[in-house]
């Protein structure tokens, strides 16, 4: 059968290697494809494969012979969902490859930040030597506040590194996660983002993107937050106004960042809305990798092969995401509890 990928950037060589000695015609497509190029690229796709590219209506309607849509990787929000589900064609993700891998990028971040690593290792580079005056102070983690923002399975490997593993204080906001999951693990529950952004030396975002979710973190959240508090962000870029995250550090609202994920990638040193964030001592600018491992990609690609030979075969795919977008599928697919 056809099949396409899209990013190949993104290297998977297992799961290439396997689909090509199955017998079946692999097709790779660079980051940022046309629209149009994609169309006449999936034209007669079997199976389509994307990490980054948006599948919008267009691309669907054009894959007259498509049989499903592996995400190799967690978002989904650059499918077009509807379209595939109007057209029969399943969707599916691998939403738990990495959710301890993600997490630990996000405390690196936390914990980088709290001891002022970026500055530090800066001042070495450049002057060789740093004396314990009061601009080098770091921070503790252990009883500090902890705010994570989602509660999903990164957020919570997330709140067991910061409370049970350096002892923090852990709040939460997520608004749609049961009481009992809180409770399970061990993080206060926040009924309001303002009370959490309040209280927070730490504000770690591991959230879905939608329309709740879009722009959350703007310009009254970083008022809101204390001018010592760092945010650290490993979920999707949208979900934080980042022009007003460039203006509440120039004003020194808050205390620095650590990024993974962006609005708008690849970032650029120059001509880019996000331009202005390089070369600060506070901020760690990570290029969307903290997923990247290699036993985190070990178990995306062994995943993706399994989703991948399920739609081949005719089967049912199974989709172990709990996203609501994906659980309103009723085509060929088959829920994991």
């Amino acid at each position: 059968m056809k099949i396409v990928r899209t990013d190949s950037e993104l290297c998977t060589p297992h799961l290439d290697a396997e689909l090509r000695k199955a017998g079946h015609d692999l097709t790779l497509l660079p980051d940022g494809i046309s629209e149009s190029d994609l169309c006449r690229a999936v034209a007669q796709a079997d199976l389509l494969l994307m990490c980054y590219q948006p599948i919008t209506s267009a691309v669907i309607a054009a894959a007259k012979n498509l049989k499903g849509i592996v995400k190799y990787g967690v978002g989904i929000d650059a499918i077009d969902i509807p379209s595939a589900i109007a057209r029969g064609i399943p969707v599916v993700n691998i939403p738990e490859y990495a959710e301890e891998t993600v997490a630990e990028g996000a405390f690196t971040m936390m914990l980088s930040l709290a001891k002022r690593v970026p500055a530090l290792h800066h001042q070495m580079q450049t002057k060789g030597w740093a004396w314990p005056e009061e601009r080098w102070l770091a921070r503790d983690l252990a009883e500090s506040t902890v705010g994570i923002i989602g509660l999903g399975r990164i957020g919570r490997s997330m709140a067991r590194m910061a409370g049970a593993g350096f002892r923090a204080n852990v709040i939460g906001y997520s608004p749609h996660t049961e009481q009992s999951v809180f409770d399970a693990a061990g993080v206060t529950r926040c009924e309001k983002l303002d009370e959490l952004l309040a209280q927070s030396d730490f504000v770690s975002i591991h959230s879905v993107l939608n329309d709740e979710t879009y722009h959350l973190i703007d310009t009254d959240a970083f008022k809101a937050m204390k001018p010592s508090a760092y945010l650290i962000n490993v979920s999707r870029g949208a979900i934080v106004d980042e022009q007003a995250l460039i203006q509440a550090l120039d004003k020194n609202e808050i205390a620095g960042a650590g990024l993974d994920v962006f609005s708008a990638e690849p970032l650029a040193l120059n001509d880019h809305p996000l331009s202005p964030l390089f070369g600060r001592d506070n901020v760690i600018l990570s290029p969307h990798l903290t997923f990247y491992t290699t036993e985190a990609m070990h178990r995306l690609e062994a995943e993706t092969l399994e989703r991948c030979f399920e739609i081949l075969d005719g089967r049912p795919v199974q989709v172990a995401s709990q996203d609501p977008r994906l659980r309103a599928q009723s085509t060929n697919v088959r829920f994991r509890d």
